[in-house]
């Protein structure tokens, strides 16, 4: 297992619809790309505010397009 492996998989259950598993494995992981998965959950939810705070304590920018072209973004920065 690939060290992003658990975050990428975070990002197919939410796109499958489990976010609440989604968001226990990113937020088991304390490093700044769970932290930019963990924004963009929150973003996928519509909490904007609790998305900016980790997408800042990932040193990130909000995705501006779709939720969807965001996580494709992020599993390919991951990979």
């Amino acid at each position: 297992m690939t060290k992003n492996e658990p975050l990428l998989r975070a990002i197919r259950l939410a796109l499958d619809g489990d976010w609440q598993a989604a968001h226990e494995i990113a937020q088991a992981d304390p490093g700044a790309d769970a932290a930019w998965v963990h924004g963009w959950l929150h973003r996928v939810e519509g909490d904007d505010a609790n998305a900016g705070y980790w997408y800042r304590r990932a040193g990130r920018n909000p995705g501006q397009g779709s939720t969807a072209e965001e996580a494709e973004a992020i599993a390919r920065a991951l990979t």
